[in-house]
């Protein structure tokens, strides 16, 4: 191995047996590789002595010069010029230890990240929920919540049900209140509400002076709904076609506020969720035929072990069964909720 100062190639030879075993690895294996002896490196690289960094390190110092020579063999350069127990570093060792130690403070910081999302007192909950509970429904329920545990923290997305599938799928979202249920194997479901939908008319529409309505009443109007892949855009078309018809639609939106404004401009009618408050220039009806209800669940990933922030929340929400919309008069009388999903 060529000492520090050498002109000759720095480059660690193998023997006369052949090329190391690390000769054909692919760029995308160096890391689980080298990973177990970054850290001992880094401690060799501060101390620049073998013995001192095996005593930080709790190991013999037989097994820290075995690591540190492989560690080079490896990478087929001279990392450390030898002088009995110390170590100075090459001019590789050098900008190898200054890129260890950004690498070893991404994962400190990592690991701090999420064992301090994880704290069973100031952790964090990734909720994600449908735009229509965002006004009144999700602040209500994270202000009760957040009466028993108040330094847990949360991140909140709202969207609609097949995206916030897919962020949990990918680790961006714990749970989630949606609709319609989701029915899939990698998903655990539970039924939390039932909830009524309105057929929104214009203040001056034909049916305005009505208090109920059969939806096939409506089967010539013009409707204004959510963009397709929205449960409520789904259930709109489904119970259109319980009716009778296939909707005629003029316009489409992300927001059910947006579709009253759009209502109370006369250009259109809407199957809606009751609103937070009363919206001028609509009128709600009632609708009879048929029962014009969507159900509202929460959704978790099967078998993914919880952090004890997100355990918590999920009972309090498993607690407040039929009563998620409690206050309102969005929630119909019926049966008791029942499970969905295993």
């Amino acid at each position: 191995m060529s000492p520090a100062g050498n002109k000759k190639d720095n480059r660690v030879t193998t023997g006369s047996s052949g090329p190391s075993d690390s000769a054909g690895l692919g760029q995308e294996s160096w890391a689980s590789l080298l990973t177990p002896r970054l850290a001992q490196f880094a401690a060799v690289a501060r101390h620049e002595h073998i013995t001192r960094a095996a005593h930080e390190l709790g190991v013999p110092q037989s097994t820290l010069s075995r690591a540190m020579a492989r560690l080079e063999e490896d990478l087929h350069i001279s990392l450390l010029a030898r002088h009995g127990r110390a170590v100075s570093l090459t001019p590789a060792g050098r900008a190898f230890a200054r890129a260890v130690e950004r690498a070893l403070g991404e994962v400190e910081r990592a690991a701090e990240v999420v064992r301090t999302d994880a704290d069973p007192a100031t952790g964090k909950v990734a909720f994600g929920f449908l735009h229509t509970m965002g006004p009144e429904t999700v602040p209500a329920l994270i202000r009760e919540f957040r009466s028993d545990h108040p330094g847990i923290r949360f991140s909140l997305v709202q969207s609609y049900g097949e995206d916030m599938m897919e962020r949990m799928r990918e680790g961006e979202l714990d749970l989630c209140l949606t609709s319609p249920i989701p029915d899939a194997p990698d998903l655990v479901t539970r039924r939390l509400a039932l909830q009524r939908l309105r057929l929104v008319v214009p203040a001056d529409h034909r049916l305005a002076g009505r208090r109920r309505v059969r939806l096939a009443e409506a089967a010539e109007e013009a409707f204004v709904t959510l963009e397709p892949g929205y449960g409520l855009r789904k259930l709109t078309e489904k119970l259109c076609a319980q009716a009778g018809f296939t909707p005629r639609v003029a316009f489409e939106g992300e927001e059910a506020e947006t579709l009253r404004g759009l209502v109370a401009a006369g250009l259109g009618v809407a199957l809606l969720p009751p609103p937070t408050v009363p919206r001028p220039g609509v009128q709600e009806l009632s609708v009879t035929a048929p029962a014009a209800v969507r159900e509202i669940g929460v959704a978790w990933m099967a078998g993914h072990p919880d952090t004890q922030p997100v355990a918590a929340f999920k009972a309090f929400l498993l607690s407040r069964r039929d009563r998620v919309l409690a206050g309102s008069s969005e929630a119909p009388h019926g049966p008791a909720a029942t499970d969905v999903g295993a």
